[in-house]
């Protein structure tokens, strides 16, 4: 890695540290309970697009690591790990593809990121009837999909024009 690129990397696992933050402080109600906005995962899809999937992946695991240890707990690090984890497997899938903008792979990213964290509570709580709140879960990452999609789609052709 570069000087330039690790710097990069750098800046950007502190703006994500700091989303997390704010979106800690102040918890927007989107009316469906543990449904957040995700504003960090705006960073890693502008950091999928612009520095690549291997410090995409580095830089949404150290967040994780870092919120969970900061914020939460060992419990709600396993969640987002869990959900972290099989969403960005799927948003590098997507991007592969080439059949998505970067609006439709962060909805896939958002929807996976809960179906991720679904799949982890139902081994918790050792029950399946979780499943039942898997839908009102996609549309609340659908929706918060499109919102970040959107803002990394903007950040994403700035930023490329800077980095590039």
């Amino acid at each position: 890695m570069t000087t330039k690129k690790i710097a990069y990397l750098g800046l950007l696992i502190a703006l994500a540290f700091v989303f997390s933050y704010v979106e800690f402080l102040i918890p927007i109600n989107l009316g469906v309970p543990g449904a957040k906005l995700g504003l960090a995962n705006l960073v890693i899809i502008v950091a999928l697009y612009t520095l690549g999937e291997r410090e995409a992946f580095l830089l949404s695991m150290i967040r994780i690591v870092l919120v969970g240890f900061t914020f939460g707990n060992m419990a709600s690090m396993l969640y987002s790990l869990a959900g972290g984890i099989l969403s960005f497997a799927v948003m590098v899938l997507a991007k592969k593809m080439k059949l998505l903008s970067v609006t439709g792979v962060s909805v896939l990213g958002g929807v996976f990121h809960n179906v991720g964290q679904i799949i982890v509570a139902i081994f918790v709580v050792e029950t399946a009837s979780l499943i039942y709140y898997l839908p009102v879960l996609i549309l609340a990452g659908t929706l918060a999909g499109v919102a970040i999609g959107v803002l990394g789609a903007m950040v994403t052709k700035r930023i490329g024009k800077i980095w590039m």
